[in-house]
């Protein structure tokens, strides 16, 4: 495999040059999106560009991982295959840190103000204790 086709971890943009980018000021525009779990009782809120962000970093992910995939099917030496599993590892960790952030500046946040702390903490828990190792 030649050099101008190699994925390395600093092809990932670190999260300084990935944020310069988006860290503008908005005008708080926000969406709503459900999660998926309709006993939540609300849906997440959160702003455009912190949405944008997300999904931003996740399609660079895809991107990288379309770039192991021809790795193995070029038959790159393992090492290399691994390293690059690992710097995905670690930007899937980053985007999960993104997300916990905003569950626990919004959406925790909301539920205090509306009284629903009790039922938001035990879903964060449930969540973490499929999440976390």
């Amino acid at each position: 495999m030649n050099g101008s086709n190699r994925l390395d971890k600093e092809s990932l943009p670190t999260s300084e040059q990935a944020e310069h980018s988006h860290n503008q000021d908005t005008d708080h525009e926000h969406l709503n999106h459900t999660s998926g779990h309709r006993e939540l009782g609300h849906p997440h809120v959160h702003s455009e560009e912190s949405l944008r962000r997300i999904v931003n970093r996740l399609s660079r992910i895809e991107g990288h991982i379309r770039g192991i995939k021809t790795m193995v099917q070029q038959s790159s030496p393992c090492p290399d295959v691994l390293l690059q599993i690992a710097a995905v590892r670690g930007a899937l960790d980053r985007v999960a840190r993104i997300v916990l952030d905003e569950h626990l500046t919004e959406c925790i946040l909301r539920a205090a103000k509306e009284g629903n702390m009790e039922v938001e903490i035990e879903q964060l828990k449930a969540a973490l204790d499929r999440f976390l190792p």
